[in-house]
């Protein structure tokens, strides 16, 4: 299996110019003495190496953790059942009580690279999957490449799918954007799933749908879970917190099977935070092969939305989308 060339040390830099520099430094944070921190000197990342793989921190340098942190799960590790704790992770679809929900409360290794770093967990005893997340930034701006990996390390093939899960803290506004609109009749043909669990309502006013894009506002005081789907070859999302925005974005295959019906895409809410999920295909995974989910992430400052119109939602999006890219 093809893994990418790791340099392990200490600190590593990559200049491409005198303002231009990817700094990855060994930190304490929130409790857990072991965690690294990838910075270009505007944005910032920071990753578990006590637990994980994961991401607990994504922002701009100096300003808030665009991503939820559960306080009373920080700087804790060995746990035998899973926690939340909040951030970015890697998960196994389709969902299921056992194969999903496997702890990641263990140290996971630290390998940093040229432009970030590589963490990776043990091989879990019960799935004998082992999952690892790979994060690469740009040299300069908020452009960030994050490759959710899942690998098989069992005698036997195995079908599932990488799934990544973003936790975003409370107070804030989903968009998600639907395949391009057309009128009838010139536009017979389907375009997406839209899909439903069966505690999805949606006659919840945490929801809100126009022609062009669903929208998802978080609510503390609203404590039912609510959850939904769809499926875009452009799979996207952004999150409206205190004017900034956080938006990742992935490429889907619909030649491809996609889990829960075909889904690229599920959002979930209740209220502690949202999740803002991407998944790959289901893919026959051999012995010492991964399947991988990439997406593109990117964070956006003093952004302000009127109103939660398609008018609006098109003001705001479609230059931050530009912005992002996504081209794998």
């Amino acid at each position: 299996m093809f893994r990418t060339t790791l340099l392990l040390i200490s600190t590593v830099l990559l200049t491409t110019n005198m303002n231009a520099v990817v700094k990855v430094d060994k930190i304490e944070y929130q409790g857990w003495k072991n965690c690294y921190r990838v910075t270009n000197g505007e944005i910032e990342l920071i990753v578990t190496g006590d637990v994980g793989p994961r991401v607990i921190r994504f922002g701009f340098v100096g300003g808030q953790n665009l991503f939820k942190e559960f306080p009373d799960e920080l700087g804790k590790s060995g746990e035998e059942r899973f926690r939340g704790r909040g951030g970015d992770r890697v998960w196994k679809a389709p969902e299921d009580h056992i194969g999903t929900y496997v702890p990641d409360n263990d140290p996971v290794e630290i390998h940093m690279t040229l432009i970030g770093l590589l963490a990776r967990e043990p091989i879990e005893p019960s799935t004998n999957l082992q999952k690892e997340i790979e994060i690469s930034m740009e040299p300069s701006g908020t452009r960030v490449k994050v490759s959710h990996r899942i690998a098989n390390h069992s005698l036997f093939p195995l079908e599932y799918a990488a799934w990544a899960v973003t936790m975003m803290p409370q107070g804030g506004v989903e968009v998600v954007g639907f395949p391009p609109r057309g009128p009838h009749p010139i536009h017979l043909e389907a375009t997406n799933p839209l899909v439903m669990w069966a505690y999805t309502n949606l006659s919840d006013p945490r929801w809100k749908f126009t022609r062009k894009y669903l929208t998802l506002r978080q609510d503390p005081i609203s404590e039912d879970a609510q959850k939904l789907g769809l499926f875009s070859p452009d799979t996207w999302a952004a999150y409206f917190l205190n004017d900034e925005v956080f938006v990742k974005r992935s490429k889907a295959d619909p030649s491809k099977t996609y889990p829960d019906f075909g889904c690229s895409f599920e959002t979930f809410t209740n209220s502690q935070f949202v999740e803002i999920e991407t998944l790959g295909p289901i893919t026959r995974v051999f012995p010492g092969q991964i399947a991988e989910q990439v997406e593109y992430w990117a964070l956006f400052r003093d952004v302000k939305l009127a109103a939660l119109t398609d008018e609006d939602l098109d003001r705001v999006l479609v230059p931050l989308a530009r912005a992002i890219g996504g081209d794998q």
